[in-house]
């Protein structure tokens, strides 16, 4: 077996890149302090904690267009988790907020999908997080699947899960521990059913693999599994807000959280599932049995209009990366080749020959993170935006 050196680069690089890696565009790492473009270059340390212990948080958000939607919501998510693991960020949240960008930007396509990881770090192979000097940051933007309902007007197949829902202290943190959400995603595939959903000990649904549920009642309630035991879904909470409008027109007579029994997911008038990638999904078929008249209802043509259109058109939700570059104060005055004509955010090339595609951002002199000493944890319900309606009466 031989033994691979760094002058034997080239060749393991050739090896790394498959077709599949064509969808992966650019990836920021606090290791490599900037951006690389080849995908034989987007690695991590094998000693981070977060590869062989699962221990850190991420976020799933997108660009459509130019603009990352809803970005603010999920960093206050990501906020939660730091909270709740102990973490802290290796910068500020301007600079992170920077680096999304410009790895966004650096990838050069206007719609694409971003994962934000933030790992315990490098350290040891052992268990102590204490052994992890420094946090770590990776981002990585890669392409965009269309929402769910374009290649399925349909509608989705949807199945009770035999997967137990997660503890609600392990459900309200988007940590990197996804175990039990791929075999669900795996029970999925072997059903033959688009999604499964799981419930909890006392038979309430929870949630899905990636994905959170929600009920339409026959008194046309809009009711969406209690925050205290599932992930607060960015895009959940964006629904039930904009859900607000068809309460105000009479479409819906109330928005809000509840427990929902089998039963009533079975003999909901609809079925809706939410997700960051998927938007608005209409739920047709539920354990084999047709939901309401088997087709997608009034609710979710109103909801999946109402979120496509705040996607496109909200500016309060979009944080542009083309068109409107954040300001930045640093002193680097490079132009990026990825970026459009019109943009000015500053990119300096490192010393790797050019076929690399590496480009750094300038994220040098960052602070170190470090694990806090406190001992509580905050609720689910501290970062989202909860209106005192939603809750059940």
């Amino acid at each position: 077996m031989k033994t691979y050196t760094v002058s034997d680069f080239p060749e393991l690089a050739a090896r790394i890149r498959r077709p599949f890696t064509r969808n992966y565009y650019a990836m920021y790492s606090t290791v490599l302090g900037g951006i690389v473009t080849d995908p034989a270059l987007m690695t991590l340390p094998i000693d981070d904690h977060m590869v062989h212990r699962g221990d850190g948080l991420f976020e799933t958000f997108k660009c459509v267009n130019g603009a990352i939607y809803n970005l603010e919501g999920h960093l206050a998510r990501l906020a939660h988790g730091e909270e709740a693991l102990f973490f802290s960020l290796p910068m500020s949240k301007e600079q992170l907020l920077d680096a999304v960008v410009q790895t966004v930007r650096a990838g050069g396509h206007r719609d694409c999908a971003v994962r934000l990881f933030l790992s315990r770090g490098p350290g040891s192979f052992d268990v102590n997080p204490y052994d992890c000097p420094d946090r770590q940051v990776y981002i990585v933007a890669y392409s965009l699947k269309p929402p769910f309902m374009k290649k399925h007007p349909e509608g989705a197949t949807v199945a009770t899960s035999a997967i137990p829902a997660k503890p609600p202290l392990y459900a309200t943190i988007k940590n990197c521990n996804y175990l039990p959400n791929m075999l669900m995603r795996k029970e999925a595939a072997d059903r033959n059913v688009h999604f499964v959903m799981s419930y909890d000990t006392k038979g309430h649904l929870a949630e899905g693999a990636t994905e959170n549920m929600g009920v339409v009642t026959h008194a046309r309630e809009l009711l969406f599994p209690h925050i205290e035991g599932i992930l607060a879904g960015t895009t959940m909470v964006r629904v039930m807000e904009l859900a607000e409008t068809l309460v105000k027109s009479g479409e819906l007579t109330r928005v809000g959280f509840a427990d929902l029994p089998l039963d009533s997911v079975r003999s909901a008038a609809e079925l809706l599932v939410v997700g960051t990638t998927l938007d608005v999904v209409a739920v047709t078929t539920y354990d084999a049995k047709p939901v309401g008249k088997g087709r997608p209802g009034p609710v979710y043509e109103h909801l999946g209009k109402l979120l496509a259109d705040d996607i496109r058109t909200n500016k309060a939700m979009q944080t542009p990366v083309f068109e409107q570059p954040r300001p930045y104060s640093g002193s680097e005055k490079h132009t990026s080749p990825k970026a459009d004509s019109n943009t000015t955010r500053p990119f300096i090339t490192t010393g790797a020959p050019a076929h690399f595609g590496v480009l750094t951002a300038p994220f040098t002199g960052l602070p170190n993170g470090s694990v806090r000493s406190q001992t509580t944890r905050p609720s689910a319900q501290s970062t989202t935006r909860l209106r005192p309606g939603w809750s059940s009466p």
